[in-house]
């Protein structure tokens, strides 16, 4: 079978020179025959010193880890299941299998290691045995010989795959962090893999190519062609390409701690840590900062960030994946995630003690003088993120790249007021004003006078069953404003009994706290809760999903538990139940959705919108390229909104580029950023309302019942009132 390393050595130096247990079955193989029992001495006690090195070197990077702070992230009987399907997940390759090629390749490579590593395993427990209880004989060597080369066939195909991807097709997010050890890596595993079936068909050549070899599938007809040389020639091939075999070995195995192989054990942990008791959009709370006594706020020390968080650095793979989904990072902007995750790693490396080699070799010039992340990390990377979420999702390893960001940013705002200018304005309006257009709160039901909507006084108790919670952009944006109204209009139709808060509704904060404003978003919401709680409000119905995400995940921080529903959600529950008549709605367009980062990724809601949209008859449904998880942002999550864009293209652009290709006729937002980023890129690329109509969901949904209406009411009408077109 297949050479393998340690299983041979370890089970040949403890088992058959000590004990003197052997197989004498005819159908097997002879461990370590041709090699001297004083080398093999030799390599366990160097395998010995280096499995001691690996150790020692393990530890000084689990050392780095204790320098972060708290992280909740206990094994539990509530959580225990989560926890295995994730590990699950990674560890059978179902989350780099996201993408086909580069999962294919990896699992080929990671099989057929694990499938080595199985048949080593197996190799040593036999040796172990006495001869009574030893089973690698007869059939079972034959069944063990052709599992093991096919394993190490998979493996070397995996190699080669990986060789030819990062140095001939050289994707940009693989090209651009491709670093000498990449080279090393690659190359001790094809040594390994390679001498391993030199090492094999020199061995049965040696031994006269017994008829029973021929279950190696591999090694038996290489070994063909070594059948006439002499006896003397094969034992000395066979036992200098045994040693190659060994040092290529021993290299990968200190490479293990010192190189991104380490991720071979810290991705799938770090899997397995994935599940935590905050909700997926939440923020890491902070202590209340009108009476904490703490000095510095977010992350600026190793320190400062959590042990999970350090640990991340080291799981990650360097594969670039989030790289190639960041709408910053594809738009010409300075942030890649990546970058973000390896610089946090560098800081942690190159300020431990003792210093530890970082994930991925940097340049000599790049130097680290002190323990800061801003060494590293400049400010306009951080300013650039969305906060859309796309690099967190589509990791294949599950690292937590958002939250990195937001906590740097916290420390940005909160203690060196270092961010754009034009976000200072947003601060100062939500704070003067209670919401970031700088609006006269007194105006906020402006949009309700011509219509039969209950304004419900913040003393008095809730009423209605559901509180209509508009925001900000529903209240006083123009476009968004047509949204509410026919958000209302649904609900009347449908008998839901809704009342606003309206001059007393303030901001629910999202914008100050995704820009790392805590003291401005706790000034807004704590009030908010304060104010929902006394009126007993129990269900919420929001159109805005950086609202819905705020009162739903993050206002249970601050005592304010509600049962939050987006208005999409309910639209589709009363289509379902038929409380929301669409028996006549009808549109005859093409229309495409576009998915808002804070209901979907941040929220995992997906089918609501689509299920809405679907049930509006003639009307022709098309998904963008990048839909669902892989949906690109508008651009103005994370406070974008409220900050210029002048490096690089648009983001908003970007995306109308993509709506405007489908060839649709409609574009549906569920989300008031999102309606008002891409009606502009629309218009910015030459389309007005009559080629292509952008709109809320509510909007669309509206149209189609009173269109059908329209046409039904046409069709009942006696002929000679009715209007025909000439």
């Amino acid at each position: 079978a297949y050479e393998i390393t340690y299983g041979d050595w370890s089970s040949d130096v403890c088992s058959s020179d000590l004990t003197g247990w052997e197989d004498t079955s005819p159908v097997q193989r002879e461990v370590f025959l041709n090699i001297p029992t004083p080398l093999k001495t030799a390599f366990y006690g160097v395998l010995a010193v280096m499995l001691l090195a690996v150790a020692w070197l393990s530890a000084l990077r689990v050392r780095n880890y204790q320098r972060g702070g708290p992280d909740d992230r206990r094994t539990t009987r509530e959580n225990i299941h989560r926890r295995l399907r994730d590990f699950r997940a990674g560890v059978w390759m179902q989350t780099l299998l996201r993408d086909s090629a580069a999962g294919l390749m990896h699992s080929l490579l990671y099989f057929g290691f694990v499938g080595l590593f199985i048949a080593t395993v197996l190799l040593e427990i036999d040796h172990q045995l006495p001869e009574s209880l030893k089973f690698l004989h007869g059939r079972t060597y034959q069944a063990y010989a052709f599992g093991a080369d096919l394993a190490g066939v998979g493996f070397l195909i995996g190699v080669t795959w990986a060789v030819v991807r990062r140095y001939i097709q050289r994707p940009y997010r693989i090209r651009i962090k491709t670093k000498p050890e990449d080279a090393l890596i690659l190359g001790s595993l094809a040594l390994i893999g390679i001498s391993g079936f030199l090492t094999e068909s020199f061995r049965i050549a040696f031994e006269g190519r017994p008829s029973f070899e021929r279950w190696s599938i591999v090694g038996y007809p290489l070994s063909g062609l070594f059948d006439s040389w002499s006896v003397n020639t094969l034992e000395n091939i066979h036992r200098w390409i045994w040693v190659v075999h060994v040092v290529a070995f021993l290299v990968f195995l200190i490479m293990i701690p010192t190189t991104k192989l380490r991720h071979m054990f810290t991705s799938p942990m770090n899997m397995y840590l994935r599940d935590r008791e905050r909700p997926k959009g939440a923020m890491k709370p902070m202590p209340n900062l009108m009476e904490t006594d703490l000095e510095s706020f977010g992350a600026v020390k190793i320190e400062d960030f959590t042990w999970k968080q350090l640990f991340d650095a080291d799981a990650c793979t360097v594969c670039g994946r989030c790289t190639s989904v960041c709408p910053a990072q594809n738009t010409g902007k300075p942030l890649d995630p990546r970058e973000i995750v390896l610089k946090v790693g560098e800081v942690m490396d190159a300020t431990g003690d003792p210093v530890v080699s970082p994930t991925v070799s940097t340049d000599a010039e790049i130097t680290i003088s002190a323990n800061s992340v801003f060494e590293r990390i400049t400010a306009e990377e951080l300013w650039s993120c969305t906060s859309c979420k796309a690099c967190d999702e589509i990791c294949p390893v599950n690292i937590e790249i958002l939250d990195k960001i937001l906590d740097m940013r916290r420390y940005l705002s909160l203690m060196e007021s270092n961010f754009p200018a034009e976000l200072g304005n947003a601060y100062r309006a939500m704070e003067n004003q209670g919401n970031p257009w700088g609006m006269n709160q007194g105006d906020r039901a402006d949009w309700a006078k011509d219509l039969d909507v209950s304004v419900v006084d913040p003393g008095d108790a809730l009423q209605a069953e559901y509180l209509y919670w508009v925001g900000c952009a529903g209240s006083f944006d123009d476009k968004n404003k047509k949204v509410t109204q026919s958000m209302a209009k649904l609900l009347k139709r449908a008998g839901i009994d809704v009342a606003i808060l309206g001059p007393s509704e303030m901001c629910t904060g999202d914008s100050a706290r995704r820009s790392g404003n805590e003291y401005l978003f706790q000034m807004l919401a704590t009030p908010n809760v304060e104010m929902l709680n006394g009126m007993g409000v129990r269900k919420i119905i929001t159109q805005c999903p950086h609202c819905f995400n705020t009162l739903k995940n993050e206002y249970p921080q601050l005592g304010g538990n509600y049962e939050v529903v987006h208005h999409t959600q309910l639209l589709e529950d009363l289509i379902a139940s038929g409380r929301l008549d669409m028996s006549n709605a009808s549109l005859d367009d093409r229309i495409t959705y576009h998915d808002s980062c804070y209901l979907g990724r941040h929220n995992d809601v997906y089918l609501a919108p689509r299920k809405v949209v679907g049930s509006i008859k003639g009307i022709q449904v098309v998904e963008m390229p990048r839909n669902g998880t892989k949906g690109m942002c508008c651009g103005a999550g994370g406070a974008r909104m409220w900050m210029e864009e002048n490096v690089g293209v648009k983001v908003n652009d970007e995306r109308a580029r993509e709506a405007i290709a489908t060839g649709a006729t409609r574009v549906a937002t569920a989300c008031p950023f999102c309606y008002i980023m891409l009606d502009d890129g629309v218009k910015g690329a030459g389309k007005d309302g009559s080629q292509v109509k952008v709109g809320d969901i509510a909007i669309h949904v509206l149209e189609a019942i009173e269109n059908g209406e329209r046409s039904a009411a046409t069709l009942a009408a006696p002929l000679s009132q009715r209007k025909f077109s000439k």
